[in-house]
């Protein structure tokens, strides 16, 4: 087997393939239309999310048996048209599920203590207690929307908390476990004090939460989103932090991501409203991007590519 890696991975990737004797050429920095015309040389893609592998590329791929992508999500690869030539498409969620649990934790409590605001404060010789008191889990309504790995991942760390946990997932049905209970998308908006997103991107879930969304939800509520960016429309949320309907927002990915995020979202007047709120917090998009995480989404995946063609 010849394998291209069009993204950097951790090494034991290559490593495990090197051990089968396959081939192992890196081309990170190498452009899409390079890599296109000696895509048809290989057996198989390592990549995470560079450039998206869509039909007109596949069709160039003519010998390729596999396309292997680190962590959970897809939306840069023409599934449909992959699964038309038996290209085998794995990916590896597993892999930064607890980085993505413990960073959707860390986020909350951050956000409930005023931890960050306190920090800035005391490092400049400020001692406000009582405008920083904070809120506690204990006894709060926790929804989560997309109850697979990191929905679960995130349920499983809530379980010390003494919290209600509520899941809603369209494709899942009767995943009532000893973390989350399983509800209506309506009774999740009915209840929930805190909603966490766990949905991959798709045309259903672009732009999931909106508005209307808001609107439906009957309490005042925490958001937080570590899945995709796109699946919030920012402008909406910043309207309702105003109106007190979102408490405050932790967002770890942004509808503004691209590759080119420096050069345009910090001229973007939403973003810039969106930075300027003390009821928002970010970051840049690394909830699943810990050392530990980056081992296991590439152990994870090279063991599944291995089990398919060669156990």
């Amino acid at each position: 087997m010849k394998i291209i890696f069009i993204d950097n991975v951790h090494d034991c990737v290559a490593q495990a393939f090197q051990e089968l004797g396959w081939t192992t050429d890196f081309h990170y920095k190498t452009s899409q239309s390079e890599i296109e015309n000696i895509i048809h040389l290989y057996d198989g893609i390592i990549i995470r999310s560079r450039f998206k592998l869509d039909k007109v590329f596949l069709e160039k791929a003519t010998q390729l048996k596999f396309i292997g992508r680190p962590g959970a999500g897809l939306e840069n690869i023409d599934l449909d048209f992959a699964q038309q030539k038996n290209i085998a498409v794995f990916r590896s969620p597993e892999g930064n599920r607890d980085a993505v649990a413990e960073h959707t934790l860390g986020m909350i409590l951050m956000m409930l203590n005023n931890l960050k605001r306190a920090d800035e404060e005391v490092r400049n010789g400020i001692w406000k207690r009582e405008e920083n008191r904070g809120y506690e889990l204990m006894g709060k309504t926790f929804g989560i929307i997309g109850y697979g790995y990191m929905g679960k991942a995130v349920a499983k760390r809530l379980s010390g908390f003494g919290v209600k946990v509520m899941a809603y997932d369209k494709y899942l049905k009767d995943f009532s476990d000893e973390f989350a209970q399983e509800v209506k998308l309506s009774e999740l908006q009915q209840q929930s004090d805190f909603i966490s997103l766990h949905l991959p991107q798709s045309e259903e879930t672009i732009h999931y939460i909106n508005k209307v969304f808001i609107e439906k939800c009957a309490k005042s509520f925490y958001l937080i989103n570590t899945a995709r960016g796109k699946s919030v429309v920012t402008q909406d949320v910043l309207e309702s932090i105003e109106k007190g309907k979102i408490l405050g927002a932790c967002l770890d990915v942004l509808e503004f991501e691209s590759s080119s995020f420096e050069e345009n979202a910090f001229q973007n007047p939403i973003f810039q409203k969106l930075a300027a709120s003390p009821k928002v917090l970010l970051s840049p998009h690394i909830a699943g991007w810990t050392h530990e995480a980056q081992f296991k989404m590439g152990d994870y995946l090279c063991k599944k590519i291995i089990a398919h063609f060669v156990n």
